[in-house]
């Protein structure tokens, strides 16, 4: 598999460090690259129907919060 290299985050651990500190910048290397919205995003299938609901409501939250 070409390329799966890239697409898994990975953390070494460096002298002197502990595997918490480790553990700690691989949760934030996740966090910021959106894994587990990805993850919790793909867990169940979502008709196109669904995904329009909920676009069309986030729309409107933001048109209510930002008064537009």
């Amino acid at each position: 598999m070409k390329g799966v290299s890239e697409l898994v985050p990975g953390v070494r651990v460096r002298d002197g460090e502990s595997f918490e500190s480790a553990l700690r910048r691989f949760k934030r290397i996740c966090e910021q690259e959106g894994i587990l919205s990805e993850i919790k995003k793909h867990q169940h299938f979502e008709k196109p129907s669904e995904k329009k609901k909920k676009r069309l409501l986030a729309a409107k939250r933001k048109i209510k919060r930002f008064g537009f």
